[in-house]
């Protein structure tokens, strides 16, 4: 069956850029969708959209090495061959654990075993701007991108089920694994950026990475007043590989007053950065179209 739903993920090279601003400012102009939050290391999209959990679920991402007192001999062998500290004959420290086996096989006397372990959890909720999916680690957790894998599949399957015709991701920041997670299938990635030097080497990068996924691209500028000589280098950036330019936002104070108000931009204020945006998400929609 062909898809029935149109993804757009909104993503930085760095964090700090207002990439979940923009994101929340979205979920509140747009109809009919269904919103996720991907960043699951550091997740906040839910401070802007106050989500009701629904349902809720355990995420099993890893294994960890699982002891068995009564056929362990104290040998050593796994204490000697584990790079991480994570074991010795007393103890196992799960934090230092990696899964990746070795003290298993090196046990002589098949004590140890690896078993799966509670990573996060993920919540598919409901908000005054549709239904939200949305998840978190635990602290020091690893198989994020997998977390995320899972978040967009419930996500896809929460449109499919209710007749949704759009999922806005709001994606992590850099190039990691998540990002990639978060990239693959998508059908337009939208750049925050900011014009400084780390905000313009941050954003190249994730072009990058959309263009080896064949993802189209288009860019929000924020901040383009700051240094508006940097803002020309971007777009030039922009206007010489053919990506959109979808605003430029002037620095703003009331974008903080809204954030710690937890109400989206959009319906915080109409003041020149709110319009920006309002006119982002219009040249967002035409380009879908």
């Amino acid at each position: 069956m062909a898809q029935q739903y149109t993804q757009i993920a909104v993503l930085s090279g760095k964090g700090g850029t207002g990439k979940t601003t923009v994101l929340a400012s979205f979920a509140a102009l747009a109809r009919d969708k269904v919103l996720v939050d991907c960043d699951v290391d550091a997740a906040n999209l839910y401070l802007l959209l106050h989500p009701e959990a629904e349902r809720r679920e355990d995420f099993w991402g890893a294994k960890i090495a699982v002891r068995a007192a009564d056929k362990c001999r104290r040998c050593g062998e796994c204490e000697r061959r584990c790079r991480f500290g994570a074991i010795t004959v007393d103890a196992i420290r799960e934090a230092n654990c990696e899964g990746c086996g070795l003290c298993v096989l090196a046990c002589p006397n098949q004590a140890l075993t690896l078993e799966s372990i509670i990573n996060g959890v993920f919540e598919v909720s409901g908000t005054d701007y549709g239904p939200m999916v949305h998840a978190k680690l635990k602290p020091a957790a690893e198989n994020s991108g997998r977390l995320v894998s899972r978040v967009r599949q419930v996500a896809e399957d929460v449109a499919l089920q209710q007749g949704k015709r759009l999922i806005l991701i709001d994606g992590p920041p850099g190039i990691g694994c998540t990002v990639t997670a978060t990239l693959v299938d998508v059908d337009v990635s939208v750049m925050v950026t900011e014009p400084s030097l780390s905000g313009m080497h941050d954003m190249e990068r994730v072009v990058e990475l959309a263009g080896h996924f064949n993802v189209p691209v288009a860019v929000v500028i924020n901040k383009a007043d700051i240094n508006p000589e940097n803002t020309g280098i971007i777009e030039a950036f922009c206007a010489e590989r053919g990506i959109p330019v979808l605003a430029k936002l002037p620095f703003d104070d009331i974008v903080v007053q809204s954030n710690a108000q937890q109400v989206p931009l959009v319906e915080y204020t109409d003041r020149p950065v709110a319009a920006a945006v309002r006119e982002a998400w219009s040249r967002l929609m035409d380009l879908v179209a």
